[in-house]
């Protein structure tokens, strides 16, 4: 199981801190390190006390964009990780449910529904965070979905995130997990399994949780079946997983400007992606694979983003700079 073999290898890590107490900083970013979601521009005020200098703050001001940490003018990094808290976190990260579903006051019916075994003290050590960590997504990679297909009627229209739905392609559509998710679907029945990639939101059917796409149910059962039973086994962003786990993007263009994502070292062809910076950026020229170069002197200011989509295979050069006028080259492939 994907996230099973991150939190092992996070555990042998830091194994030396096992015993410490955690604190919300580093609480917080051992969770979101466990489930490979990329940070994305930043455009809301961040925690006064987690400013722009400090370790975590693109994660942590991200997840105060998206509502997974309550947005609060104070984050409190160094205080102890109580259990509470350290719950609504990993239920939000696992997206187990819609945000406004997981408040404190949903946490009853939420520790009902996932009963984890809880150590006796209120606030969490690095082992006790790790424990819990492991029971909620040994229980989700064990829970089992009712899942449904999408093809004709919705062929060739738009997804919730933009794109075009392509019944012949390998795509999902589910009502929580982030755009471009790759999920591992397994057929309880018969065994199969696929990956698929999250690009559209839904089924809104009750007791449904997963839409995919002609292609893909094909794949796992006859289409004229209609529904199938699946386990889940979510494997992260596609940009942020391969074969050896790696965050695989050029992010700083100078030492203080640097980019929310960053160019990708590998990309897919006819695939766009999108920068944007934490301070104002120049794009001053592209070369091909060919050789070719275009002049772009692009600025592109913070609330802003650039984007970009490789027409043809090889080796693009990106040229980048800042307003002071140093550059940087960046590769992707």
């Amino acid at each position: 199981m994907i996230i099973l073999s991150i939190l092992l290898s996070l555990t042998l890590h830091a194994s030396v801190f096992a015993d410490d107490i955690v604190s919300r900083r580093d609480g917080f970013l051992l969770i979101w390190e466990s489930i490979r979601r990329p940070v994305d521009w930043l455009y809301t005020e961040p925690f006064t006390d987690v400013p722009e200098d400090q370790r975590g703050y693109d994660v942590i001001t991200y997840a105060k964009q998206r509502g997974i940490l309550e947005d609060a003018v104070t984050f409190d990094p160094d205080s102890p990780l109580d259990i509470e808290t350290a719950l609504l976190w990993l239920y939000r990260t696992r997206n187990v449910a819609d945000l406004p579903d997981m408040q404190r006051s949903n946490l009853s019916r939420l520790r009902e529904r996932y009963p984890l075994t809880e150590p006796p003290q209120e606030q969490l050590s690095f082992n006790g965070l790790m424990d819990l960590m492991k029971q909620l997504d040994t229980f989700l990679a064990e829970e089992v979905h009712e899942v449904s297909f999408y093809a004709d009627d919705f062929h060739g229209a738009g997804t919730a995130f933009g794109e075009t739905f392509d019944m012949h392609a390998i795509s999902a559509a589910h009502r929580t997990l982030p755009h471009n998710t790759l999920v591992r679907v397994t057929n309880v029945d018969n065994g199969k399994s696929l990956v698929v990639r999250i690009n559209d939101r839904g089924p809104y059917i009750d007791g449904r949780d997963m839409d995919l796409s002609y292609a893909a149910f094909e794949k796992l059962a006859p289409h004229g079946q209609g529904i199938m039973r699946a386990t889940f086994a979510r494997m992260g962003d596609k940009n942020l997983t391969s074969s050896c786990g790696r965050k695989m993007f050029q992010k700083r263009i100078t030492k203080n400007v640097r980019f929310h994502r960053g160019v990708p070292h590998v990309h897919a062809l006819g695939d766009p992606f999108v920068l944007g910076a934490n301070k104002p950026f120049v794009m001053r020229r592209i070369t091909y694979p060919d050789g070719h170069s275009v002049s772009i002197q692009d600025w592109v200011l913070e609330e802003e983003k650039f984007s970009f989509t490789p027409s043809e295979e090889g080796q693009f050069t990106f040229l980048v700079g800042d307003v002071s006028g140093r550059q940087r080259e960046m590769r992707m492939e």
